[in-house]
């Protein structure tokens, strides 16, 4: 039985399904995958008990091959070649060293060998997977930044409060709010993305739980995120307060800027987005040169259609708040958006910058050179030290107008 190559994209925690997907935490130990299931999806009408048929019959023919293994030196391209059909598309292969003032770390991470292919992984696998991971990188964060971190619920909404060592007085009218990645289907960085930003800020970080896709798709996230900051609100100034987010958690900053605004609400005083997007309706260049790691793993050639229909469903991919890109992003707070350069998400990225620009917003863009896609969560990465230093240093900045 061979999986048909239908494509479902997903951010910060999963890439892409494509018939066999290989996706996972970019720092992790393991490979992950996005399988469409549900019967009930527009994408995938088969009934679900065929779906699972289906599933345990590929789970069987697997079980019965080797495992995928990484292209073999004798197996690589040693010479770039190109070729640009009638269309303009590239056929492309390209023979790119690593360069040579990253940190030895960052070179020790490019330099990990990956299969070409992976093996499909049921959604609860690969939760409970990645709940595991981010267990160990909250460890490893909490050694380097000392935190008290409960467990709460604000506006009905669960979240994390992450409250810094050594918190200033001055800083207790204060908050971040984080909205974590995950792509959209799981939580990768609510500990990632909060710890190591209430250390550096010394300013409390309430970070989101939001609801799930693909049990609740857009606009769920939004919804929650939104009510959550209208409950900061009745304590904290809106000019204290940033919004900010990776990965899916930053193409959901975006969105809820955007929402904000509709609702006439005030909007915070800055927003952080880091390795997000906001175009669900067409993929940039990135998307079809790097994997979750860059260059390393399994990328099958893009095809047309809509980001991640798991999470978008029936919503037109061109609406403002799902694609902000879209939207009257005029009076927008000052965002520090933060990528690099084997970022899948570079192009998105770089493009709702340029949005931003155009529209007048004060848009500052850093984009780190040869890294992958959310490299700052990695605590044993220098530059994942100075990106969360750089992304601590704005929203201090910005807080103390």
């Amino acid at each position: 039985m061979i999986l048909s190559p239908e494509k479902y994209a997903g951010y910060g925690g999963v890439l892409w399904y494509r018939g066999r997907v290989e996706a996972d935490l970019w720092q992790s130990e393991y490979h992950t995958g996005k399988f469409p299931s549900r019967g009930t999806d527009p994408m995938n009408p088969l009934p679900r008990h065929v779906v699972l048929l289906f599933l345990l019959a590929s789970a069987a023919l697997a079980a019965q091959q080797p495992p995928p293994q990484p292209t073999t030196a004798a197996e690589a391209p040693n010479r770039d070649t190109s070729y640009i059909d009638a269309q303009g598309t590239a056929h492309v292969t390209r023979v790119v060293p690593v360069p040579a003032d990253l940190s030895t770390q960052a070179q020790l991470v490019l330099g990990r060998a990956e299969p070409d292919q992976g093996l499909p992984e049921p959604l609860a696998l690969r939760r409970s997977r990645t709940d595991a991971w981010a267990a160990r990188a909250a460890a490893a964060w909490t050694r380097l930044c000392p935190n008290q971190l409960v467990e709460d619920k604000i506006a009905g909404v669960p979240v994390r409060i992450v409250t810094p060592e050594g918190l200033p007085e001055s800083n207790r009218d204060k908050v971040l709010l984080d909205l974590h990645g995950g792509g959209f289907d799981s939580d990768s960085g609510s500990y990632t993305e909060s710890i190591p930003i209430a250390g550096y800020t010394k300013i409390k970080v309430v970070a989101v739980l939001y609801r799930l896709a693909p049990e609740h798709p857009f606009p769920a996230a939004v919804d929650d995120s939104v009510a959550v900051y209208k409950e900061l609100l009745k304590t904290y100034k809106p000019e204290h307060i940033v919004i900010y987010g990776t990965s899916a958690g930053a193409i959901l900053t975006a969105e809820v800027a955007v929402r904000l605004k509709q609702l006439g609400l005030p909007l915070p005083a800055a927003l952080g987005i880091f390795s997000g997007m906001g175009d669900f309706a067409r993929d940039g260049d990135s998307i079809a040169l790097y994997a979750l790691r860059g260059f390393s793993g399994h990328l099958d050639p893009p095809r047309p259609g809509p980001h991640d229909p798991e999470y978008m469903t029936t919503t037109d991919p061109r609406d403002p708040v799902l694609s902000p890109i879209y939207a009257d992003l005029h009076g927008l707070p000052p965002t520090l958006f933060v990528t690099s350069t084997r970022d899948l998400l570079l192009s998105g990225t770089a493009n709702l910058h340029r949005a931003c620009l155009n529209a007048g917003v004060d848009a500052r863009l850093v984009v780190f050179d040869a890294l992958p896609h959310g490299f700052w969560y990695d605590p044993l990465l220098p530059e994942a030290l100075e990106a969360n230093h750089m992304m601590a240093d704005f929203f201090v900045k910005q807080l103390g107008k």
